[in-house]
């Protein structure tokens, strides 16, 4: 895992308690937060953020509970992960092919982590799973102890912990399979669009280098064609000016 940099966000009010030291109150804090690592739609903070308070998003087919705790992440970077993305599976929120990430594709997958309590972190997994908010599941502790960890055999439901970030896990969740194991299906046109805007705002890369990265992902090369690809980016993150 490589860090491609970092930007501000909100940080909790801290402990005033006189019964706890600074470095015990970093510790205690440092154990209750991990890196949520998204490498699709959830890229893009606006898409996060039916996560975290619940809601249906603009063109989707799907209502979130959210988190228990709402609060906005507390740090955002982006990170570029060992391995890859490919497009499978039917989405129940837009349709299509729906992001994985294989950590044995060759190359590296562009992602964003986003700084959660393990609360809020069980809650998108739940969420993401279908299943209910509301109890942490003991596959978080067992992924970041062994790096891999599975709930069920459902999309989303395999933990992976690709490495540590200022000391704290990197989390992210995928399907059970590899790229190689399954028939890869093509994106709905408005999720690549989310996928593409969240890589413009982690990486700040221009159009074309996002439609370059995304017209060669499986289930998206041989499917689309890379001048609609390069349209659909350009029609979603116009050129400034």
């Amino acid at each position: 895992m490589t860090r491609a940099g970092k930007d501000a966000a909100g940080s909790g009010a801290p402990d005033t308690s006189p019964a706890a030291s600074p470095e015990c109150d970093e510790a205690a804090r440092a154990a209750e937060l991990v890196w949520y690592v998204a490498y699709g739609s959830n890229m893009h903070a606006a898409r996060l953020r039916w996560y975290l308070t619940g809601g249906c998003p603009p063109g989707g087919r799907r209502t979130y509970p959210g988190c228990r705790n709402p609060r906005p992440p507390r740090r955002t970077v982006p990170v570029s992960l060992p391995g890859g993305i490919y497009f499978a599976g039917e989405s129940g929120a837009w349709t299509g092919g729906m992001a994985f990430y294989d950590p044995e594709l060759p190359g590296t997958a562009a992602a964003r982590a986003y700084l959660l309590d393990v609360g809020q972190f069980a809650d998108v997994a739940a969420q993401e799973m279908y299943r209910a908010p509301g109890s942490d599941p003991e596959l978080i502790r067992a992924a970041v102890d062994t790096g891999r960890a599975t709930l069920g055999p459902g999309r989303y439901e395999t933990l992976l912990c690709p490495g540590r970030l200022d000391g704290l896990p990197l989390l992210t969740f995928t399907a059970p399979e590899r790229a190689a194991d399954v028939e890869w299906r093509a994106p709905a046109a408005v999720y690549l669009g989310m996928i593409a805007s969240g890589l413009r705002e982690a990486h700040g890369w221009d159009a074309d280098r996002i439609a370059d990265y995304l017209a060669t992902r499986p289930g998206v090369a041989g499917t689309w064609d890379p001048a609609a690809v390069a349209a659909l980016v350009a029609e979603r993150l116009p050129a400034p000016g």
